[in-house]
C-alpha cells in the first residue's frame, strides 16, 4: 500500500533553508515544514525535526523523560542531581531568553489552576497544623509552573507532536517492561501487583493509573496515524494500549480495573462504531476477563466488607465531616492524617492514618469547598476543550489532522484518572496536571489553525 507523504525531500530541504535564515520568532514553529512527513513517525524525520527545535521545547522534553522514565533512578550516580528541577529552570531561562514577543498561551484554565493554588496558600497558613502545610507546599506550586512551561512552549502542531510521542514512549517504557513481568509469572495474582520505578509510579495503584492516562491516547493516536504508518510501526503503536491494559490488570488495583473498564466503551466502541470495533471490544474484554486471576475476582467480591475498604470508607465519611466543619478552606493542606488521628483514632485500623484515598475528599480536606470549585472547574475545562476541538475540526484547515485523536485521547485519560482517582490519593501527582496542560495545549493549536 502506497502511504501518503512517504518521501522525505522536501522535509529535508526545508529544513536546511530554515536554518540559515533570520531568527524566528518564539511564538512561530522553529522548521516550517510540511507536518505530513511526521505523522510517518520515521525516527530520522522526527529527529531531524527535533535537533532543529529550541532549547526549551528540548528541556521540556528532557523533563518528561526525567519524571516518567527516571533514568536517575535506573543508574544510581546520576541521582546526585535534582534533574527534575534543572531541566524546568533550563526551559524557563531558554523560554524568556528567546528572540521575539512573548505571546502568552491565555485560556480558562491558567484561571482556574492560579486561583486554586491562592486557596491552596490561604489554606496552608490558616490551617490547623500550619507546619504540616507548609512542608508540603512545593507538592502544589510546582504543577502551576510546569503547567504553564508546556502551554506556552508546546504551542504548535508539530511540538504537540513530537511532546505526545514522547509522553506515549515513556509509558511504553513502563508497559512493555512490567507486560514482561507479570507474563513471566504465568498472569499470577500478588497483593502487591506490580511496581514501577521510585516516584510516582512505584505503587501499583499510581503505575495503574499512569496506564489510564496513557493507554486511550496511545489508540486514538493509533487510528488516526495508521494510514501513514509501515507495517512493524503501526505494530509497535498498537502494542502500547494493549500492554497498558496489561499493566492495569495485572497491578491488582481495583479502581483502576474499574477505570479501565469504563474507559472501554468509548475507546471501542463509540470513538469508532463498526462491526470491526465491536468485535476488537468484545475481545479484549473477554481477554481482560480470563487473564484477570481468581485472587483477584475474590477482592473485587469482597469490595466493600474487606478491611482496606472498611478504612477507606471510613475517610470518606470523616472526611466529608471536615470539610462540613471547615467549609471554606478545609482544616488545612495536607493536614488530613493529623486531624483525623486527633479527632478519630478509633477508626485508624492500620496502625496510622494515611490521606483519604480520593482525591475530592483530599481537595476538600485540604482546601475546603474553595478548592473543590477550583479543582471542579479545572476538570470541567478539559470537556470544553475537548468539545472545542472537536467542532474546529470540522473545519478545513483541522480535517484529517491529529488534533481530533488527541483531544480524544487526552478526554477518555480524564476519565480514567477521575472514576481511579476515587479511589486513591493522586491529586498533587502527574496525571491530572500533565493531562490538564496537553490538553490546553491542544486546544491552544487548533484555535491557532482555525483563524489563520
Amino acid at each position: 500500500m502506497n502511504r501518503p507523504y512517504a518521501g522525505t525531500r522536501g522535509f529535508k530541504k526545508t529544513t536546511q533553508s530554515i536554518n540559515t535564515a533570520d531568527p524566528i520568532p518564539s511564538d512561530t514553529p522553529v522548521v516550517e515544514v510540511p507536518i505530513e512527513p511526521l505523522y510517518a513517525l520515521r525516527v530520522r524525520d522526527l529527529w531531524t525535526y527535533f535537533r532543529s527545535e529550541s532549547v526549551a521545547f528540548k528541556m521540556m522534553c528532557a523533563y518528561l523523560i526525567v519524571e516518567y522514565v527516571r533514568p536517575q533512578s535506573i543508574i544510581s550516580w546520576l541521582d546526585a542531581l535534582p534533574w527534575g528541577q534543572l531541566t524546568l529552570i533550563a526551559a524557563l531561562i531558554a523560554k524568556l531568553l528567546e528572540p521575539g514577543p512573548k505571546k502568552l498561551v491565555s485560556d480558562a484554565a491558567n484561571t482556574w489552576i492560579i486561583l486554586f493554588n491562592v486557596v491552596i496558600l490561604l489554606s496552608a497558613f490558616f490551617a490547623v497544623y500550619p507546619d504540616i502545610s507548609l512542608a508540603y507546599l512545593r507538592n502544589c506550586y510546582l504543577w502551576a509552573i510546569i503547567y504553564f512551561l508546556i502551554i506556552n512552549v508546546v504551542n504548535t502542531e508539530r511540538r504537540l507532536l513530537v511532546f505526545l510521542l514522547l509522553f506515549l514512549l515513556c509509558g511504553a517504557k513502563l508497559s512493555f517492561s512490567l507486560s514482561k513481568t507479570w507474563a513471566m509469572r504465568g498472569f499470577a495474582f500478588t497483593e502487591w501487583g506490580l511496581q514501577g520505578p521510585p516516584g510516582y509510579f512505584f505503587n501499583s495503584g499510581e503505575l495503574s493509573i499512569q496506564m489510564l492516562m496513557f493507554g486511550p491516547l496511545a489508540l486514538f493516536l493509533w487510528f488516526f496515524f495508521r494510514p501513514y504508518l509501515s507495517k512493524w510501526t503501526k505494530r509497535f503503536l498498537l502494542l502500547l494500549p494493549i500492554t497498558a491494559a496489561m499493566v492495569v490488570i495485572g497491578a491488582s488495583s481495583r479502581g483502576s480495573q474499574l477505570a479501565l473498564a469504563v474507559q472501554a466503551y468509548p475507546t471501542l466502541i463509540k470513538a469508532r462504531l463498526s462491526f470491526r470495533n465491536l468485535i476488537l471490544a468484545i475481545t479484549v474484554i473477554a481477554g481482560a476477563l480470563y487473564m484477570l486471576p481468581d485472587a483477584q475476582k475474590a477482592r473485587f467480591a469482597s469490595a466493600g466488607d474487606d478491611k482496606t475498604s472498611i478504612q477507606r470508607l471510613l475517610y470518606w465519611k470523616h472526611g466529608v465531616e471536615m470539610v462540613q466543619e471547615h467549609p471554606v478552606l478545609g482544616v488545612g493542606y495536607y493536614n488530613f492524617p493529623a486531624y483525623y488521628t486527633a479527632h478519630w483514632p478509633e477508626d485508624i485500623l492500620f496502625g496510622v492514618a494515611q490521606l483519604p484515598h480520593n482525591i475530592f475528599v483530599q481537595v476538600g480536606t485540604d482546601a475546603g469547598l474553595l478548592g473543590l470549585g477550583c479543582f471542579g472547574a479545572m476538570i470541567l475545562q478539559t470537556m470544553l476543550i475537548a468539545r472545542r476541538v472537536r467542532k474546529l475540526s470540522e473545519l478545513p484547515a483541522l480535517h484529517k489532522r491529529m488534533l481530533l485523536p488527541a483531544a480524544r485521547g487526552l478526554h477518555i485519560a480524564m476519565w480514567g484518572f477521575l472514576i481511579a482517582g476515587q479511589f486513591v490519593t493522586v491529586t498533587y501527582y502527574p496525571f491530572f496536571w500533565i493531562n490538564l496542560a496537553m490538553m490546553v495545549a491542544t486546544g491552544n493549536v487548533a484555535r491557532q489553525m482555525a483563524t489563520r
